[in-house]
């Protein structure tokens, strides 16, 4: 059975291959993360007070918007309402439960939206479907969904051109419930007939294909697996979303952050199934993104610059490496991403080991011309028979090490 070739919209997104999500709300004044309304059972009437110390006065979009690019990402899923229900945008008279009418007093989507056509990042929104603020949701759920689809409507049409939609929580209610979907997305389709359609499938449902509209499959907080698209009516996108520790909002005492070289190598995992990454950053209560949080997104723009710029256009190859060693390819040429490699030293400053020397990778169903680094292009020494590959991986330069570096491999025309 044939792949279904990917609408336009589809394809662009999957080229995008690695965006920024912020989950920011009057729940990061508490620092307790993005569930502390429910976990901590924090009654409604106390936890609405919240809006009157929420001023954002540190939220500052543009900045985000710079920190996304100068990191590589090139689009920003942010939160226009969370499961509390509070909502940053301006609702035009459906609630008063919004930013506008905080102490805020400003639209932070407007900002937001603005902050990322300037940039040349791509705007898209996560919009809670579960809530925890409007009763309706329990009692008169009909009633609810079409609060929802009317909210929906607003960001459709008061921002612009967006570049999609990302809604969670068709989980929280039982199998079989009616969503009334098809109403939801032809409001995003009669709008925005460009807009990417994300609804998370959750943690137990990873990759899960749902409505017909839907663009993207969603892989939350775990390594995505290779879609298998033949015969699909439709060709999907995927998207894995990560956390930087153990909460999307922000966690004050939250230090279990995951390291560097691992993001790095999720990151190289996800395109090695064609999958974007999704990483999360939560602005403290004020709205500044944690110090350490803006390092690590930073550094990852430095490895992207210095090795992974293939990230974005490089495609799944067939062509097979061990360990943890893949392939892509873009523009006829393959990239062997390459892990575990050591930094070249004296003895006295380098430790043992580190995987040097001849790497193997099978499929290689074409004549190799050449191979050299991405990062310094030097010139590798590799010998071929047939479609095996021996490549000699030297390691980093002393004062370099990149996590996984990335090798070019020409082919004979």
């Amino acid at each position: 059975m044939a792949i279904p070739i990917p609408e336009s919209r589809i394809a662009r997104f999957e080229n995008m291959g690695f965006g920024m999500f912020i989950h920011y709300g009057i729940y990061s004044q508490l620092g307790c993360g993005e569930w502390v309304m429910d976990i901590a059972q924090i009654p409604k009437e106390e936890y609405v007070k919240l809006a009157d110390t929420f001023t954002a006065k540190d939220f500052d979009a543009k900045a985000i918007a710079r920190t996304a690019k100068a990191a590589g990402m090139n689009y920003i899923t942010l939160t226009t309402k969370h499961h509390d229900g509070f909502c940053l945008y301006d609702t035009k008279g459906l609630c008063d439960y919004d930013a506008p009418h905080s102490a805020c007093g400003r639209d932070l989507i407007r900002e937001f939206v603005d902050a990322c056509n300037e940039e040349g990042i791509m705007p898209m929104f996560y919009h809670a479907t579960l809530e925890w603020y409007h009763e309706e949701f329990e009692t008169d759920f009909p009633k609810y969904l079409q609060y929802l689809r009317d909210s929906v409507e607003i960001l459709c049409t008061q921002y612009g051109k967006i570049g999609g939609l990302w809604f969670d929580g068709n989980w929280s209610k039982p199998a079989g419930t009616d969503w009334e979907e098809d109403k939801l997305y032809e409001v995003i389709r009669r709008h925005q007939p460009d807009a990417i359609i994300v609804n998370n499938t959750g943690l137990d449902a990873r990759g899960a294909v749902g409505n017909p509209e839907i663009d993207s499959v969603t892989f939350e907080q775990g390594r995505p697996s290779p879609m298998d698209r033949e015969g699909m009516p439709k060709y999907l996108a995927a998207e894995m979303c990560h956390t930087m520790n153990d909460h999307w909002g922000f966690g004050k005492c939250d230090l279990n952050y995951k390291s560097l070289p691992d993001m790095i190598e999720t990151l190289c995992a996800c395109r090695k199934v064609g999958a974007n990454y999704l990483l999360n950053v939560g602005p403290e209560g004020d709205g500044k993104i944690p110090d350490m949080q803006k390092t690590m997104i930073e550094a990852m723009g430095t490895w992207i610059k210095e090795c992974g710029n293939i990230i974005y256009e490089g495609k799944p190859s067939k062509i097979e490496g061990e360990y943890k060693n893949f392939a892509l390819e873009a523009n006829g040429k393959a990239y062997l991403f390459i892990h575990g490699l050591n930094v070249l030293g004296s003895a006295h400053v380098i430790v043992a080991g580190g995987g040097l020397g001849y790497k193997y990778f099978k499929k290689v169903n074409r004549k190799v011309k050449s191979a050299k680094w991405t990062d310094n292009g030097e010139n590798l020494e590799f010998v071929q028979n047939g479609e095996h590959l021996w490549v000699n991986a030297t390691g980093f330069p002393y004062g370099c090490n990149f996590v996984v570096r990335v090798m070019e491999i020409e082919f004979e025309d």
